[in-house]
């Protein structure tokens, strides 16, 4: 009996369409919503807390709410504690696993060329160059279906098999 050799076989990657991109970010739209009503919800009741210990005062706002959202000071902070609390929440599931909630979902995996995980570095300028998703509107007109802030990151996402 002939045995026949095996041929060495390069693994194709396939890139995910612009279709499968949006369905992933709004996904993960409604994981961040979730997320961030979690983040403001300790927000507020830190701020409750504070006052009842009369540690905070409210002067002429009307309540914890508005204090925290249009306090000059106070609410630069708050902004900056939630916008904090995305780019966490973006940075450790790209760069721990390579995929978001909805990326799992849609079957979608960021990584470098390599396959490895992207670093921090790469996170951060993905997430500053995405445009808040509308850097995904090149990635059809890309040889490898790569959005804007896939390619200033130097990295790529593909689509995971079904074994995956």
């Amino acid at each position: 009996m002939k045995q026949k050799k095996q041929q060495d076989v390069k693994l194709a990657k396939h890139y995910p369409g612009l279709f499968r991109r949006l369905g992933a970010w709004l996904y993960d739209s409604l994981v961040i919503a979730a997320v961030l009503m979690l983040a403001g919800g300790v927000a507020m009741a830190i701020a409750a807390l504070m006052l009842h210990l009369g540690l905070l005062e409210l002067g002429n706002y009307q309540d914890v709410s508005a204090y925290m959202t249009q306090h000059p000071v106070v609410g630069i902070l708050y902004t900056g504690y939630l916008a904090l609390v995305i780019i966490s929440f973006f940075a450790y599931f790209w760069c721990k696993g390579g995929q978001t909630l909805g990326m799992r979902a849609w079957k979608l995996r960021l990584q470098n060329k390599d396959g490895s995980n992207i670093r921090l570095t790469q996170a951060l300028i993905r997430m500053g160059t995405s445009a808040f998703g509308l850097g995904n509107l090149i990635a059809p007109f890309s040889q490898e279906k790569q959005s804007f802030q896939d390619i200033m990151a130097e990295c790529e996402m593909v689509v995971l098999s079904k074994v995956n």
